[in-house]
Order: C-alpha cells, then structure tokens, then sequence
C-alpha cells in the first residue's frame, strides 16, 4: 500500500531518502527530513506508537488516542509505503510486494520485531481487547520481571489493587538491563503493592490446563503452579535485523544482528547508508530518547551533505549515559541516574503521569494534548 502527499521543494535528482521502519528514531527523522531531502517512509504499518506509554494504554485504553499516531499526521510532506522491506541493493530497497524503490541515501530504523497490527484502528482496538482481559480477571499471571513487566506488573496493581498479580522472571533479579539497585527498589515496591514476584524460573506456555471455570494453571520451571484467569508475555523482543543478513549489508551486522556505525551513525563501509535506534551497536541502553537523539544527529548529517558540506562539519553523535526511568504506576517510579539510583513520587513526577506523551506529541509537531482521529 502507497501513499504520496506533498511534493518537497528540494527533490530531485540525488536527494532521494528512504527510511526503512517507522518507530521511534524512524518517524522522528522522517519528520525532521521532509523538507530537506525527497522522502519515503517505509513502514509494516499506518502509525507510529510512542511505546513507552503503550503499557499505560493496556489498563486505559483511551490514554492510546494520543499515544498512536497515523504517519500522516506529522510527516506532510514526502511518500508512505505500508509494507516491510525484504532487500535491499546499491540503488533501491525492494518492498514485500515487490516495489523497488530508489535512493540515493538510506536510513535503517527497525528497531525490534514486534508483530502489531496494520492500521491505527486496529492497534486500539487491540487495547480496548487487552483492557477488557485485565478487567475481566480476578487473577493475572505477567511471564517477565524486564522494564515492560516491572511497569505492566506496577499499571494493573495501582489501578486494579483488589487483583491478584504474580510476575515470574528467569533472571535472579528484576530489571537485569539496568542496576541492582533499581531492581531491588523494583522488588521492594511490587511487593508493597501485594504482587508476588518469583524469580530464576520459567513459565510453561506450551502446557496452559484450564477449568470449566475458565481459570489457568500454569507450570513453572521449579515445578511450582500458578492459578490465574490470563498471562501477558512481558519479555523481551528480537532484532529486526534477520531480512539484512539476505542482503547488501549482511557484512555491516555484528555478532549479535546489530549494524555496526560509526561516530556520524553511517554503517560502516558505506557512503550513503545510516542506521538509527536499537538496530545499531551503539555500546548504550536501548532507549526511546536516545533513538530520538540518533534521529536529530543524522537529520543534521543529511542536511549537511546534501547541501554539499564537508564532512567535517557532520554532528558526531556520543553514547548516552546509563540513564533510565522504570514507572511504577501512576505516581511513582525508579530512576537510575549516572551517580544515584532513587525510587518514589520525585522521578515519578519525571516519568510517569504522562509518560513523556505530550512531549514527544509537540516534537513531531502535534498538539500534546489533542487526541488523533
């Protein structure tokens, strides 16, 4: 599927920009880049979703009107091609349908696999789906103590506290991406909140036994059972670097799927080609900010080359520090900051009662209030 609206003033010859994938860093440098270079986004869906509010969504549906965003509502300018990628070569990437399209540079941007629906529609009522389920069970089972779970584990306990929450992780302690510490604050706040958490085991969900009732039993690796009305696989996803190793860039992917960049995010090896967000081997925390941040570097080194500056004058970009902010409902958060780790109402009033939503809404150029229709 194809859109095309608006026509950029500086097309042309030489000043074609292909993004492939419309996440965070994508859509970002789509944005900033459409006036400036003649652009397309690639993209498997009509949106783009701000995902560190779409746990938020989960327990209030309506919280995901402004969270989900149609492509066309912040980028005017330029061409949409609702489709994955499967190739690319020296001059074009080639789409599942079978559409090549021509570059002269190219953005890599896919983030994570992440199997969500198509359409903007479709995504809400998909939590409009999840709500319902959370509503409807007395007993919830979250298989993940990673940054999603914690904060899913946190929504439901805050809204939902006469629910019976048990969170199972692998790990031997919750939020292993981060500190210690800011796990065992983690640790200390879900059981305040009456979540059970068990921790270095698995979950069986190959071998799910229900009742009439509609009530689960759900096996764990230490031979324990667990009774609930639903589970939420909360773990984490893989690299949606699997279609590069078919092609021209299968020699730029390092050990673990990551393209490997340099200090201005051109893979390197190649004059024309960026990448941007958790796709790159950036040695830093794979965070929305700092995608965001990776958008900013090269929207500013496209604009300089294709204005025919020297490459001297590229922005170099420089890793971010270990910061990171896990919300514990609506109030409350933990924060692990470069000299500190701290928990509570202060890096909540950060964090979590908006969830940087209306932020990133006024940094695509929308109202940070007004919901999309």
């Amino acid at each position: 599927m194809e859109e095309q609206k608006g026509s950029s003033p500086s097309s042309g010859t030489g000043r074609r920009l292909v993004v492939v994938g419309g996440g965070v860093a994508g859509s970002m440098l789509a944005k900033s880049a459409q006036f400036t270079a003649d652009v397309t986004l690639i993209d498997p869906k009509d949106y783009f979703e701000i995902t560190w509010a779409n746990l938020r969504s989960m327990v209030e549906p309506s919280f995901a009107e402004r969270a989900v965003i149609k492509h066309r509502d912040y980028f005017t300018n330029g061409r949409v091609i609702t489709s994955n990628a499967v190739n690319i070569t020296e001059k074009e990437v080639i789409t599942e349908e079978g559409e090549a399209v021509g570059y002269d540079y190219l953005v890599i941007a896919t983030g994570h696999k992440d199997p969500v629906p198509k359409t903007r529609k479709e995504r809400l009522a998909q939590y409009h789906s999840e709500s319902e389920k959370i509503k409807s069970a007395r007993s919830i089972l979250i298989v993940g103590g990673g940054p999603t779970g914690v904060e899913l584990a946190g929504e439901i306990a805050v809204d939902y506290p006469e629910k019976q929450v048990t969170l199972v992780h692998n790990g031997s302690r919750l939020l292993e991406f981060i500190g210690p510490k800011a796990g065992a604050k983690a640790l200390k706040w879900l059981k305040s909140r009456k979540v059970e958490v068990k921790l270095e085991q698995r979950v069986d969900l190959d071998n799910i036994v229900s009742d009439d009732a509609g009530s689960k039993t759900y096996h764990t690796s230490s031979g324990e059972t667990i009774q609930a009305d639903c589970h939420f696989l909360c773990t984490g996803k893989p690299l949606a670097s699997s279609w590069l190793k078919d092609t021209m860039l299968k020699s730029h992917l390092d050990g673990k799927g990551r393209l490997m960049v340099d200090e201005h995010l051109k893979v390197k090896g190649t004059n024309n080609v960026f990448a941007i967000g958790d796709i790159t081997d950036i040695p830093e925390l794979k965070q929305g900010y700092l995608a965001q941040n990776h958008a900013s570097v090269v929207a500013k080194n496209l604009k300089v080359t294709l204005n025919g500056g020297r490459p001297c004058r590229m922005s170099t970009y420089k890793p971010g520090s270990d910061l990171a902010i896990v919300s514990l409902g609506r109030k409350e958060a933990v924060a692990q900051f470069p000299f500190t780790t701290v928990s509570g109402v202060l890096p909540g009033l950060i964090k979590s009662k908006d969830l940087f939503v209306g932020k990133t809404r006024k940094a695509m150029g929308l109202d940070s209030n007004v919901a999309d229709h």
